[in-house]
């Protein structure tokens, strides 16, 4: 049989290492992302930052577990951790104030996964 699941072996990493911090420390939140993660690609999230922009609050921190892509203003300073950002979105958020990381690095900053959205 074959493997199933992501191949991309740096998504399959931030997975297992995802899946380890929330049953270690008891995150729901990291097991759920980790599930998230490893839907099949064309399933996992594409959002806009007009979505983000609409739906978020001033200074939050939004996790996508996909791609955020760059249709829209950002107008407000937030943190966004993705999995992959479009380079345009990217500038935008920056412009904006905000912050863009990667999972990997919200997850060393805030392992206890504290007051966090996900957003779809």
């Amino acid at each position: 049989m074959r493997p199933t699941g992501p191949t991309n072996p740096t998504l399959r990493r931030l997975i297992r290492k995802l899946r380890e911090e929330g049953k270690k420390k008891n995150v729901r939140v990291w097991i759920d992302l980790a599930e998230r993660l490893s839907k099949p690609r064309r399933r996992r999230a594409e959002v806009n930052l007009s979505h983000l922009n609409r739906y978020s609050e001033n200074g939050e921190t939004i996790v996508v577990p996909g791609k955020v892509l760059a249709a829209g203003k950002l107008t407000k300073s937030i943190k966004i951790a993705a999995f992959k950002f479009s380079q345009s979105a990217r500038k935008k958020i920056l412009s904006a104030g905000g912050e863009a990381m990667s999972i990997q690095q919200l997850l060393e900053r805030n392992p206890g996964g504290k007051n966090l959205r996900i957003m779809e």
